[in-house]
């Protein structure tokens, strides 16, 4: 299956639950991801744009978008964004596909 990065910044209120004794993040997170077919690989809190990061392997990018609606419906974020992770492998895959395709393309400015 796909990985995913999910990136979600927290509201005030949320970050005041939290600190009062809120469940471990890692529970809701695992148990959204789980319940559209995917596992969650890490959870992760950080500082600056964002507030927390998750790794998620999912089926396909239904299943993100499925996620990523249903943590932003929640009312807890301020803002979530999802990127497809790609292997160093597919990532090299993908670079010789475009050396291929910018044999054809031209740009419209250099």
């Amino acid at each position: 299956m796909p990985l995913y990065m999910f990136q979600a910044g927290y509201k005030g209120e949320s970050w005041k639950t939290q600190m009062e004794g809120q469940q471990d993040a890692r529970g809701r997170i695992s148990g959204l991801v789980e319940s559209v077919g995917g596992k969650m690989i890490d959870a992760y809190y950080s500082f600056g744009d964002y507030d927390l990061l998750i790794i998620a392997d999912l089926p396909d990018n239904h299943a993100a978008a499925a996620v990523s609606l249903t943590a932003s419906a929640g009312g807890s974020l301020t803002g979530i964004k999802s990127s497809p992770l790609l292997t160093l492998e597919e990532g090299k895959e993908v670079l010789g596909k475009a050396a291929k395709a910018g044999q054809s393309y031209k740009a419209p400015i250099r």
